[in-house]
């Protein structure tokens, strides 16, 4: 995808999906008041013209961490933008709607630290989601090698043939699985008070914060897994070299 760096050391985060119902909101919200309750104030994109991230903001208590809500369904999501107008924030959480185009998903995504796709456990949502991955590889480009794509397993329960159904594609996709969501009611009722699973009472959270924050865990490694894939490619392009060098000093 050509230079993909950010010089300002904000984490672009962009969670898609092109079938909605998947979840891509109540993980955006989630994210941005986890990040929000550790400091500085994130910035969430709401994409959407439903505008759904940024009525979520609207009911925040003031009480709680404030986060920066932008509408951004029609402007620049560039890393650049956000460093000059928020330069405190470290994250910018992109919620981008279903059936976006190949051409807007590239502008989204190609300066994007980490990609977030969720799926839930159905053969439609899942059938969708393999789709949504080839057109990611074929037609945005997407490398692999940079190991900024993860899959989050949304509003899974364990020991059912969707479940089932949707490990085994998974596992056959070879991108890393985030976590895996439970199908729980509390992420409808922090959502219906303006809050995210982290700011509910320990004790109705518990088992999903343990998921959640396997989620917090993989997106914080950003700057290591962009490191890990830069040393990568480097050693991929001297490989031949190593090899090479001492048979040509051998003919001289």
């Amino acid at each position: 995808m050509g230079d993909t760096a950010n010089p300002h050391q904000q984490h672009k985060i962009v969670i898609l999906n092109p079938k909605g119902g998947s979840g891509k909101t109540t993980l955006a919200t989630n994210l941005a008041s986890y990040f929000a309750t550790r400091g500085p104030p994130p910035v969430l994109l709401d994409c959407d013209p439903g505008g759904y991230s940024l009525r979520w903001i609207d009911k925040r208590p003031a009480s709680r961490p404030p986060i920066h809500g932008v509408v951004g369904y029609d402007r620049n999501t560039s890393c650049d933008n956000f460093a000059a107008e928020y330069p405190e924030a470290k994250e910018i959480i992109v919620d981008l709607p279903a059936a976006v185009s190949s051409e807007e998903i590239y502008d989204h995504i190609y300066d994007a630290s980490s990609i977030l796709l969720p799926v839930v456990p159905s053969e439609i949502d899942i059938f969708s989601a393999a789709r949504f991955v080839a057109e990611l590889l074929l037609f945005t480009q997407l490398d692999r090698g940079k190991r900024n794509l993860a899959i989050v397993a949304n509003r899974t329960r364990q020991r059912t043939k969707s479940y089932n159904m949707l490990t085994r594609f998974l596992t056959s996709l070879k991108i890393p699985v985030a976590a895996h969501l439970r199908d729980s009611q509390v992420f409808v009722q922090a959502a219906a008070l303006g809050l995210g699973i982290c700011e509910m009472p320990p004790y109705k959270v518990r088992k999903d914060m343990e998921q959640f924050e396997l989620i917090v865990s993989w997106l914080d490694r950003w700057c290591s897994r962009e490191l890990d894939a830069l040393i990568a490619e480097e050693i991929k392009r001297n490989a031949g070299r190593e090899v090479i060098a001492p048979v040509a000093a051998l003919r001289h």
